[in-house]
């Protein structure tokens, strides 16, 4: 038996929002996915995320969200995060942090699929040490399940490839988010555990990291703070779909995805 997880890249503004609401359905029964794990700290006007965009991609068709830095951006979340198990924040932040980085969710026929959210360190925020806290949680969440995805949202490609190699054949895919930029190192491990170091973007493209071009070139060029606007041009869904045995937990397959406006599923 195969079943196959959508992880989407992070979702940017308006436009990612809306790209994922018009689109998420066809692509989920057009590539056959069982389950769909959604980076959304950018959700809500590119930084942080609001209680209506949460239940609005909630009823687009993401099963679990995820958050990173800018988890506590928008602070009508925290008595949001402390209620919907669905929404994740990094788990390796301080035990006392609202919310949970963790969690196990059952698929229609029985299958549970854990989820832990994880931040990076390199050139990041301070927070603890993700390779202890996903090594913690996997000794909790691993007597319930095998089928564990990892979203590391993190800066620097070697701390991501780092904590692939330090989880391989422990968890089923370990996925990059933070960078908006994806990539194209998507493979499977030794072991068994598929890994991408960055999905990319799910927001406007024609952009600097979903932000408008002329809005970033000013204040690079002037060294002026300027707002940074969510861009609107070239939107699309980026992502990678994992192919996967829910009784060993082992992947069989990972592949990159980017679904522009105009493109069918």
């Amino acid at each position: 038996m195969t079943m196959r997880a959508l992880l989407v890249g992070d979702v940017v503004g308006g436009p990612g929002r809306d790209i994922l609401v018009r689109k998420l359905a066809a692509l989920r029964q057009k590539r056959q996915v069982d389950f769909c794990i959604a980076n959304v700290e950018n959700a809500s006007g590119g930084s942080g995320l609001t209680i209506a965009n949460a239940r609005e991609i909630l009823a687009a068709g993401v099963d679990v969200m995820t958050m990173g830095d800018h988890v506590w951006k928008r602070k009508e979340i925290v008595p949001f995060i402390e209620r919907e198990p669905r929404l994740l924040r990094p788990l390796n932040l301080s035990p006392l942090a609202s919310g949970a980085g963790v969690g196990i969710y059952t698929l229609p026929g029985g299958v549970q699929i854990a989820v832990l959210d994880l931040l990076g360190r390199v050139f990041m925020k301070p927070a603890d040490d993700p390779f202890r806290a996903a090594d913690e949680a996997l000794r909790q969440v691993g007597v319930h399940t095998q089928n564990i995805f990892v979203d590391f949202h993190a800066e620097a490609t070697a701390e991501k490839i780092t904590l692939g190699c330090h989880l391989d054949g422990r968890v089923t895919c370990v996925f990059g988010t933070h960078t908006h930029v994806q990539t194209a190192d998507e493979r499977l491990l030794p072991k068994g555990t598929a890994f991408i170091c960055d999905l990319g973007m799910t927001g406007p493209h024609d952009s600097i990291l979903g932000r408008r071009t002329d809005r970033v070139l000013k204040a690079t060029l002037t060294q002026m703070p300027f707002p940074f606007d969510v861009a609107k041009g070239d939107v699309r869904i980026c992502g990678a779909l994992v192919a996967f045995d829910p009784a060993t937990g082992r992947a069989s397959a990972i592949e990159r995805l980017q679904l522009r406006e105009d493109e069918e599923p």
